[in-house]
């Protein structure tokens, strides 16, 4: 064998990548990729039924939730030509209660009430969906999650904010009309606590935060890069999840998202709605899941954290291998995924 063909580079169809902010490896499995232009094509079943028949659309049934509205407002207030509100869930996870009782069998066995506020965010129309939705829109829609974040924040039986939606049947909404859901909780997960402990540690070792160093190197490299503004970022993470796994960040170190200005608000929506009007004509109106992370209620220090949304569009669905053995697979590069989105 010629010693040219020796030191030629194998070329693997497939490689394993490291998230440095979480500490998983992922798989990107390009060999088994179509070109991300065929997502576009992808057959899509329309479920939006009729605002007839959907709760959300029923201004009397909004008029009645009145245990939404804070103290002092009332459902009179509430005008026929509103545009977003968020009331409570009917059918709640967590149910408000002024106590948290533990029940334990033995160190094996233990359980507490699942307290705190499960609410329903929802936008006026029954037919758009955010990727279609104007800027002004998405602002309001932006400018409501904060002002909730911001009362639910008071509540002392609340520890984490989980602001987060789901969009297509696959993504887990019940509900065809386009809504968002707010879920407190008086505890952190394990893989919360573990995201929390890592970010600090490097913070406290490197004198800066972790995302403001990686946000640094996609502008400066930009192949993954989606879309930018002067005050947010929106990525394909080097180690993505899923195919066209988006991130929206802003560009400078902010830690609570409760803090973020009118202008910050402006600036977000904008880059909301280029990513999801990206995702809507590139990828043909995906089921896709976004949530925001923020940092916890405790009386703890966070300012190591930097808030950001991610998005992740269902192109594929987990199978024993991801349950089993903690990986997801990838199937399109993050760069090529950048890249396609970019065009859109």
């Amino acid at each position: 064998m010629n010693n040219e063909n020796k030191d030629e580079k194998k070329e693997f169809p497939s490689e394993l990548r490291y998230d440095a902010i979480s500490g998983d490896w992922v798989v990107v499995a390009s060999g088994r990729a179509k070109r991300p232009e065929l997502f576009k094509s992808e057959a899509r079943v329309k479920e939006a039924g009729s605002p007839d028949d959907c709760p959300f659309c029923d201004y009397e049934n909004i008029k009645n939730a009145v245990d939404f509205f804070e103290e002092g407002k009332k459902t009179d207030e509430l005008t026929e030509n509103w545009s977003a509100i968020s009331i409570p869930n009917k059918f709640p996870a967590f149910s408000p209660s002024k106590e948290i009782e533990k029940r334990c069998e033995n160190d094996l066995f233990c359980s507490i009430n699942a307290v705190g506020f499960h609410e329903v965010v929802i936008t006026r129309d029954h037919y758009t969906s955010l990727g279609e939705m104007s800027q002004e829109k998405v602002e309001e829609l932006i400018s409501l999650y904060k002002s909730r974040y911001i009362d639910l924040k008071k509540e002392e039986i609340v520890n984490y904010i989980s602001i987060f939606h789901n969009h297509g049947k696959e993504a887990g909404a019940s509900i065809a009309h386009p809504h968002s859901q707010i879920i407190t909780t008086p505890l952190l997960d394990a893989d919360l606590k573990n995201y929390f402990s890592r970010t600090k540690r490097y913070y406290e070792e490197e004198g800066e935060c972790i995302h403001c160093n990686l946000n640094r190197f996609e502008m400066e490299k930009g192949e993954r890069v989606v879309y930018e503004n002067d005050a947010f970022l929106a990525v394909c993470p080097f180690a993505s999840k899923t195919a066209f796994q988006t991130v929206i960040t802003p560009k400078k170190h902010l830690s609570y998202f409760e803090n973020i200005t009118e202008e910050e608000v402006s600036l977000l929506a904008d880059a909301f709605k280029a990513v999801f009007s990206k995702i809507y004509k590139g990828l043909n109106n995906p089921p896709y899941n976004f949530y925001l992370h923020c940092a916890p209620l405790d009386d703890r220090s966070y300012d190591h954290h930097h808030w950001h949304w991610t998005v992740m569009p269902k192109t594929a669905t987990w199978a024993g291998f991801e349950l089993g053995a903690k990986m997801e697979i990838s199937t399109i590069r993050p760069e090529d995924a950048a890249k396609y989105l970019r065009e859109q």
